[in-house]
């Protein structure tokens, strides 16, 4: 083992798995900050820092192993006195601390996800409630994650989130605007609201759903000109946010509405309180009451019992419904969860290849509803500028799961963080390339 240097410590903030992940390693950065720390985020090699706090996610077995092997990186890391001090944080430590205990000793002390004052204490600060909504932001300065809500109240068979973030609890409509406010302040202009649902927002709180009265304060916010949603549920989604997105600018015509499956027989066992014709049906009042509108959707497969003709019914409805974007996976049998009692009796290869069944159909629809943007002009928001072109977004993505805008940089300039008006000129399935006018 090296000496411990007499170097001022470094904490280096690694952050595994959602947004919502990352919104709580900018809180956990802006605690730290306002303690004295110095602190970085995902900061590499020499520059890595001596304390290590890693931020993980267990939602599904990809992401799991992900975070035990950044565990094992840097417990590794640590043996061969690479780093002084590794802590761990988020979801996986929240399902599996004793395990991860057990199995991976050489990591200082796990936290669970709701235990910042106590993992702030473990590294030498001081927890401070008056920091309310104040972070290190991580993004882009034009955009950021505004987080409304925290946890979930939903019975979805196939979904461990409640056994790793709890009960749905709303923050304050007051709470959320002075955060908002804060982040325009800084330069910020989009802000992206994401929850586990952010359509049963306010029931615990006002007991009623709330998301619309929010967002009626959320415009008012000086500097905030784009407001996305992220994360609605299908069930009881409160219809006024549609009127709402209609009447205000500032609200993108995007949505992000996971439905997971439309086969009746996998919904029920699913839990989604739901079925195809109201799904369905729901669909044709958004587009009805928001013409023009995106919608993003993730689908699952391969769920247990998923039969052939289930699967047939799921590739109709998206050839039917032409979704704006989409994200397809293969179901993952998660422990204590309802359908874990389940036989997990789909093949993984069967799994696999529906996904990219699914997939294939949506890149060909994206292609196609790509081809129809090319000649048009859209106000976009110029992320950052990467290789030999400017990358921005239309009002219909979101930063880093949707299509971006690439500019030529070696022939026009774009001014980072800003607002431009593009021409498309060409597109492909999951890009569109433009120029300034």
């Amino acid at each position: 083992m090296r000496t411990k240097s007499l170097k001022k410590n470094k904490i280096n903030v690694i952050t595994l798995g959602c947004s919502k992940n990352v919104y709580d390693s900018e809180v956990l950065m802006g605690q730290l900050r306002a303690s004295g720390k110095e602190v970085t985020h995902e900061a590499k090699a020499e520059d890595e820092g001596n304390i290590i706090v890693i931020n993980t996610c267990g939602f599904i077995d990809n992401a799991k192993a992900e975070s035990v092997n950044m565990i094992l990186e840097y417990a590794d890391k640590k043996e061969k006195g690479l780093v002084d001090k590794v802590f761990v944080t988020g979801c996986l430590s929240e399902r599996y601390r004793p395990d991860l205990e057990k199995e991976i000793p050489n990591v200082d002390q796990y936290f669970g996800t709701t235990e910042l004052p106590a993992l702030l204490k473990a590294l030498g600060a001081d927890y401070k409630h008056e920091l309310l909504g104040e972070r290190l932001t991580t993004t882009p300065k034009n955009y950021a994650y505004l987080k409304i809500s925290e946890g979930c109240d939903r019975p979805c068979s196939f979904c461990a989130i409640p056994l790793m973030r709890g009960k749905n609890v709303s923050q304050t409509i007051e709470k959320l605007v002075k955060e908002s406010e804060g982040l325009a302040r800084d330069g910020v202009k989009e802000l992206i609201l994401i929850a586990q649902d952010l359509t049963y927002y306010g029931l615990d709180l006002y007991k009623k759903r709330a998301l619309g009265e929010l967002l009626e304060a959320l415009v008012k916010v000086e500097g905030i000109e784009w407001i996305r949603l992220h994360y609605a549920f299908p069930t009881g989604f409160p219809m006024d946010v549609l009127e709402i997105m209609k009447r205000e600018p500032k609200i993108c015509n995007y949505i992000d509405i996971p439905l997971q499956h439309i086969s009746d027989s996998i919904l029920k066992s699913m839990r989604r309180g739901t079925t195809q014709e109201k799904t369905t049906q729901l669909l044709k009042d958004f587009r009805a009451a928001v013409p023009g509108m995106a919608i993003r959707t993730t689908l699952i497969v391969g769920y247990p019992g998923e039969t052939q003709e289930d699967f047939n019914i799921l590739k109709d409805f998206v050839q039917e419904m032409k979704f704006d974007r989409m994200g397809c996976f293969a179901y993952s049998h998660e422990e204590n969860t309802h359908a874990y009692l389940l036989e997990d009796d789909v093949p993984d290869d069967v799994k696999q290849a529906r996904a990219n069944e699914i997939m294939e159909l949506q890149s060909q629809i994206s292609w196609d509803m790509n081809q129809e943007k090319v000649g048009q002009t859209f106000r976009c928001i110029i992320d950052r500028k990467e290789g030999g072109h400017f990358v921005g977004r239309t009002e219909f993505d979101s930063p880093d799961v949707d299509n971006e805008v690439l500019i030529d940089a070696t022939k026009h300039y774009v001014k980072t963080g800003e607002f431009v008006m593009i021409k498309i000129i060409e597109a492909t399935e999951f890009d569109l390339y433009g120029e300034p006018v």
